[in-house]
């Protein structure tokens, strides 16, 4: 069987941009609080309750968040509401969980991240 190349080899530029958006999930911070938005809208007390996290964590990855686009905030008299930006983050995760329910030996056995 001979293999045969359909498309171009990936372009750094685009890998660069890719990882810089999975980073958004890569941090267990940042994934708690976009696992406490997938219920829907939150404010950052309500986040914080949920996660642990000090009010100040939450507010600082809500701007990272915000800024790669994965969050809006929309704001409702003294309270600031935030969601995920798209419907598709979701999906993300839920397709994120689902190879992981097949991998997670490998996963949990790889020593070439430290994730403790």
């Amino acid at each position: 069987m001979k293999f045969v190349m359909t498309s171009p080899l990936p372009d750094t530029a685009g890998v660069a941009l890719k990882a810089k958006f999975f980073r958004g999930f890569g941090d267990p911070s940042r994934l708690r609080i976009i696992e406490a938005l997938r219920e829907g809208p939150r404010t950052v007390g309500e986040i914080v309750e949920i996660t642990g996290l000090s009010q100040s964590n939450v507010s600082n990855h809500l701007a990272c968040l915000r800024d790669c686009g994965l969050v809006v905030a929309e704001r409702n008299g003294r309270f600031v509401s935030y969601q995920l930006s798209d419907e598709r983050v979701t999906a993300i995760l839920t397709l994120a969980e689902s190879l992981l329910a097949d991998a997670a030996r490998g996963v949990y056995e790889c020593t070439r991240y430290n994730w403790r």
